[in-house]
């Protein structure tokens, strides 16, 4: 397989390849992270996300052990994830054994330089809604990454971060659709109901939703659950009983 073939059908997998079906956050942020590496010249790459200020944020790494440690500099609020995700400026190039990096990330720097890794970079997921996360590469070497690595690794953040963001847009209008639909649904079940007892009581339609309304609240039921007994013939016989 050629090397466009496999950048190609990494695209493919981030876009959510050829399911039908939702696209999945945790699965697309593993995709980003583990193929990473091997497009990009780089010992290992961790990813972190979060689409909002109040999001809970999530993070995947290439192994298991980046994954962690991406994991807790979220939690503790610090490592180049967080600061390139939260608006300051990307530590790109930076070595992690330099003086002011262990100052910047005290828990970060020492743990990365512990397991093996000299320099990192991140690169920030940007889609038309802003930062949603980053794209944190590590090296074991201190030979600054290439710029041709790092406009790849930018070109798959954002596409990441476009991909997810059209996926939470997707999701949020098939929810609106599904609460637009039972609404209008429920209002429906009401107007029978409505007609049902104005024919049957010789009411208007107005004093018919009051006296379904009534029955419901009475009852400490839904008005919805009320109507639709009605509607399918198995409404409460006082509810049925001429007014006297």
């Amino acid at each position: 397989m050629t090397s466009q073939q496999r950048l190609a059908d990494v695209f493919v997998a981030l876009a959510g390849g050829t399911s039908d079906g939702p696209l999945d956050v945790s699965g697309t942020l593993t995709v980003l992270a583990t193929r990473s590496p091997s497009l990009l010249g780089v010992r290992a790459a961790g990813v972190v996300f979060a689409p909002g200020e109040r999001a809970e944020v999530e993070v995947a790494g290439s192994d298991p052990k980046v994954s962690r440690m991406e994991h807790d500099a979220s939690e503790q609020r610090e490592g180049p994830g967080h600061d390139c995700h939260r608006g300051r400026r990307p530590p790109v190039q930076v070595a992690l054994d330099g003086r002011p990096t262990r100052q910047r990330w005290p828990h970060y720097a020492p743990r990365a330089l512990e397991l093996g890794y000299a320099r990192v970079a991140a690169l920030p997921l940007r889609g038309p809604a802003g930062t949603t996360g980053a794209l944190v590469l590590l090296s074991g070497r201190q030979s600054p990454f290439s710029p041709d690595a790092l406009a790849l690794g930018q070109s798959m953040a954002d596409f990441t971060a476009i991909a997810l963001e059209r996926a939470g847009e997707a999701d949020r209008s098939r929810t609106l659709n599904a609460q637009l639909e039972l609404a209008l649904t429920s209002r429906v079940v009401i107007e029978q109901a409505k007609g049902i007892l104005a024919t049957r009581l010789s009411l208007t339609m107005d004093d018919a939703f009051t006296l379904l309304r009534g029955h419901a609240r009475s009852h400490h039921r839904p008005l919805h659950d009320v109507a639709r007994e009605i509607v399918e013939g198995r409404a409460d016989p006082a509810l049925l009983d001429p007014l006297p």
